[in-house]
């Protein structure tokens, strides 16, 4: 390991162990906040999760759709852009920061995964990364992204896939570990023919 490696991984595990008592309070209320007026609204009620989202601190755009199955671990460390969607049972695991562009899907079971363990220590010590998604990606069906992966502008992960490494924007990717499948290409022939009727 290099002596960069080192001090990025301390850094990471110093950010980790200073977690405040008011962290673990705020999440225990957040927990009950999502228990009782979160979970049990509506799947219409996108407007009301938003305000209990901000509420605790998330960074939300317009028309978010955040599902009432969706677990967020941490409101105050997402940031979700316009017309982006966290859709039914996705885990939000959101110990760092978890940033999702706009107009970005993530659909049903998938699971953002900001934290991990050393298992190279004894104690098994959490180190943390941010997840990144930009605009306009869809992540699909049950798909696992791993920490401090940033998933390009346009890129689409194929259902099931897990992501372990970061992936380039415009792309289509499927597997475990993801691997290149081909480019992602708008297909703009059925807009031009609507257009010109």
């Amino acid at each position: 390991m290099t002596d960069n490696a080192r001090s990025s991984k301390k850094r990471c595990l110093a950010s980790v162990q200073s977690l405040s008592l008011c962290n673990k309070l705020a999440r225990i209320l957040w927990h009950l906040v999502w228990l009782v007026l979160y979970r049990p609204t509506p799947r219409l009620f996108h407007p009301w999760r938003c305000f209990l989202l901000r509420l605790f601190g998330a960074k939300l755009g317009n028309a978010v759709h955040p599902y009432p199955s969706a677990r967020i671990w941490a409101p105050w460390n997402l940031e979700m852009g316009d017309h982006s969607c966290l859709s039914e049972q996705v885990d939000c695991y959101c110990v760092d920061k978890i940033q999702i562009g706009a107009h970005v899907t993530v659909s049903q079971y998938s699971f953002l995964c900001t934290a991990s363990h050393d298992y190279t220590n004894p104690e098994m010590l959490l180190v943390t990364a941010p997840i990144l998604i930009g605009d306009r990606a869809w992540v699909t069906a049950d798909v696992f992204v791993a920490p401090g992966v940033t998933i390009g502008e346009g890129a689409v992960i194929l259902a099931r896939s897990s992501v372990f490494q970061n992936v380039e924007p415009w792309v289509v990717m499927a597997g475990n570990p993801a691997e290149f499948v081909k480019p992602r290409v708008w297909s703009l022939s059925k807009e031009c023919k609507d257009d010109s009727a």
